[in-house]
């Protein structure tokens, strides 16, 4: 039987068995990092998070992590505590106690905080937020393509929970993965309320067909930040790229597929419901563009 993986798969690194995560204006050990249960974040998921990715000293494409961040804050009527330069000193801080220069993720989340009884309304949120940065050594490793199966949960729609939010609640995507996972696969597919390839339970998703490559229209899906990059890697590079409708039909018969995300980069897809895609390893194009995606990486970490 073919071992389980998922996107976010890590070397083992025993480092990060002492790592320091910074817990509201103070760096401590990862065993003394606790939140109250009465955090809302716990209690409810009333909170947003951003994950970077570090490389050569340097946290790749920061400005629109942070921007991704502070508006999805302003969204959902939540108050951070700390400015931008508050926010980006205190990752540096956590980065600088942690001693790590390259190969390094951070999760950086806010909630509203503790509330003063165990309900709903965010007036009870009254101590000001919770803001942590959990920092780990990671170097991505995945020993094969991804296997997807597609599943009946969708993204949140604009109307409820809208999937450009980096919500701390993240339950539809959990159920969409248990369900992929008794599937025989590694992730979900995840179609919109269309009935259009849209995502997978973690990551944007691409197609290759006749050199062309395709991704969602991006109305249900994350505003993933590594998939802008690609679809403006594709566009400067004279690589057809289309945002656009597409069915099951068109990705069974695709000549490549690939995932999008900060933590991976570029994850190639070999198989989707049991359908081999293309050669069932990685494509010219994916890795044409991984190459492209490395080479702006070295410059904007330079």
């Amino acid at each position: 039987m073919t071992k389980k993986m998922s996107t976010h798969q890590a070397e083992e690194d025993r480092r990060n068995d002492e790592i320091l995560i910074y817990l509201n204006g103070k760096i401590v050990p990862k065993a003394e990092a606790k939140v109250s249960v009465y955090d809302s974040g716990f209690m409810l998921g009333d909170g947003v998070w951003e994950g970077l990715r570090l490389y050569n000293g340097a946290w790749a494409f920061m400005d629109e992590h942070l921007d991704r961040l502070f508006e999805a804050a302003k969204a959902i009527d939540l108050d951070i505590g700390l400015d931008r330069e508050g926010v980006e000193n205190a990752l540096l801080e956590t980065q600088k106690a942690n001693g790590m220069t390259t190969d390094a993720h951070a999760r950086l989340m806010v909630t509203r905080g503790v509330k003063t009884r165990p309900f709903q309304h965010p007036s009870l949120s009254q101590q000001g937020p919770t803001m942590t940065i959990i920092m780990e050594h990671s170097r991505p490793n995945l020993p094969r393509p991804i296997k997807l199966a597609t599943v009946p949960h969708i993204r949140g729609l604009p109307m409820s929970q809208d999937p450009k939010l980096n919500s701390h609640s993240k339950l539809n995507c959990i159920l969409a993965c248990i369900a992929a996972e008794k599937a025989g696969a590694d992730e979900a597919l995840m179609l919109d309320v269309n009935g259009f390839v849209n995502t997978t339970n973690a990551c944007n998703f691409f197609i290759v067909r006749k050199g062309e490559v395709w991704t969602s229209t991006g109305d249900y899906c994350m505003n993933g930040i590594t998939r802008q990059k690609v679809i403006d890697l594709c566009r400067e590079n004279g690589i057809p790229v289309h945002e656009r409708n597409y069915s099951l039909v068109d990705t069974y018969g695709a000549d490549e597929a690939f995932l999008t995300g900060t933590f991976g980069a570029q994850t190639p897809v070999g198989e989707i419901d049991g359908r081999q895609i293309g050669s069932g390893q990685m494509g010219p194009m994916t890795e044409r563009i991984r190459s492209l995606y490395k080479n702006l990486i070295e410059k904007e970490c330079a």
